[in-house]
């Protein structure tokens, strides 16, 4: 049996009410059990989390039913790959210590049965977005984070549920072409530089689409819709989550 890998991306974690929240986790959950039963490899493109600071000895209470999940990852000895995206990048080491998982701050180029990759989050890499690619510089500077650390976990997990939920609104007036800008990076990989397949996120709009002799995926959002791809034997599906 050849390896088998699951994708997912923007699933959002902690961005509604608690009964919105425990319905989704209850549907990754289900997507856990569905890699656990197959899978060789997680490919999480970003943004699991809404928003996610990670003190070194703190989480955050409402992520412990999820993060217990990954444990069952880890027992099944399924390779978690991790994509930071823009609004769960506050990590420290829980993932790579107690999982097992890889985490990337920019995008990756991986082989799967010799079909060629290339995943990304998305963010930053449209080229009329200088705005967010100055903003993301600062909040990925280390010691910046390091810095935010000395601050009480209960206000600072509040300023970060804030100022996630004033980035969504502003992003969502602002017209950055993302969606049409992603499309083209993906054609230029398939194109340009012979990638078979393109999967990314962050734009929140759901397609698949054949590119020359590649396949561009855009994983949407699990606020809209959950879904996930499955890579096996060379087929790529994108799948929905009951």
């Amino acid at each position: 049996m050849g390896r088998v890998s699951y994708f997912i991306s923007d699933v959002h974690l902690h961005l509604e009410d608690r009964e919105k929240e425990l319905y989704k986790e209850k549907l990754f959950e289900k997507f856990i059990n569905l890699v656990c039963e197959d899978g060789t490899d997680l490919f999480i493109l970003g943004d699991l989390f809404d928003y996610w600071f990670e003190y070194k000895k703190v989480i955050q209470k409402d992520s412990y039913r999820v993060l217990s999940l990954f444990y069952k990852l880890k027992e099944k000895n399924i390779k978690i790959h991790y994509l930071i995206g823009n609004h769960d990048f506050y990590h420290n080491n829980i993932f790579q210590d107690e999982f097992g998982a890889t985490l990337y701050e920019d995008p990756i180029e991986v082989e799967i049965d010799g079909y060629k990759f290339f995943l990304a989050h998305g963010d930053g890499m449209i080229k009329n977005d200088t705005g967010y690619k100055i903003l993301k510089f600062f909040l990925r500077n280390k010691y910046i984070q390091k810095l935010a650390y000395i601050i009480h976990p209960d206000f600072l997990l509040n300023l970060a549920i804030h100022s996630s939920r004033a980035s969504r609104k502003y992003t969502t007036k602002k017209n950055y072409g993302e969606i049409d800008g992603l499309k083209e990076i993906a054609k230029q990989k398939i194109e340009n530089e012979n990638f078979k397949y393109v999967i990314m996120g962050h734009a929140h709009n759901l397609e698949k689409i054949s590119i020359g002799e590649g396949t561009y995926i855009n994983l949407g959002s699990w606020i809209t819709k959950p879904v996930y791809c499955k890579f096996y034997q060379g087929n790529l599906e994108l799948l929905e989550m009951e």
